[in-house]
């Protein structure tokens, strides 16, 4: 029951901001901190936890499943101090998801890619200074397969609405990432 409830709050929290970004922002060249990073991050970065969002009647499965990485050095970081460095970037991927029977059960699985979160620690504001970083962070959403160009203009109307619940825990979700969970 916890789990579904926590999946229900995300799904609440992120689908108005996702829709908003994707709806109503012209796509724009993002610093370089902020792009999706170049190498194959799902084979030489740490998948940290995933969340499953339900479809409007439950029965139906996720609608959305969302993957989150981080460089294997930035947890290993997080994990001795309980903090990310300044620089670390965390990557969570949007995925439609597909739901059928299988032997072992309904299961709901990921099907296409619709778009990638990007944040990057910047505590000390060295990263960026523009409207895309603040509160310790770079943020910006990326549709599709597109690393660079975002529709994230301002975090503070893109972003920070679905974060603030998590403040006390950093701006992060923990309790959807085992790998980080102590």
């Amino acid at each position: 029951m916890k789990r579904c409830l926590i999946a229900l709050l995300a799904t609440a929290v992120t689908a108005p901001a996702l829709a908003q970004m994707t709806t109503q922002a012209e796509p724009i060249e993002v610093e370089s901190a902020l792009r999706v990073p170049a190498e194959d991050y799902r084979t030489h970065w740490v998948q940290i936890g995933a969340f499953s969002l339900l479809a409007d009647d439950p029965a139906d499965g996720a609608h959305q499943i969302h993957t989150v990485y981080v460089e294997k050095s930035a947890l290993e970081t997080y994990l001795g101090n309980g903090d990310f460095a300044d620089g670390t970037k965390i990557v969570k991927e949007v995925w439609s998801a597909r739901t059928e029977e299988l032997t072992t059960g309904t299961a709901s699985y990921v099907d296409e890619l619709q778009g990638r979160f990007v944040m990057v620690r910047d505590s000390d504001g060295t990263l960026g200074t523009g409207a895309r970083f603040g509160d310790g962070w770079g943020w910006a959403f990326f549709e599709g397969s597109e690393t660079s160009v975002t529709v994230t203009r301002d975090y503070g109307t893109d972003c920070i609405a679905c974060h603030e619940p998590a403040r006390d825990q950093g701006l992060i979700y923990l309790q959807g990432y085992p790998a980080i969970r102590k």
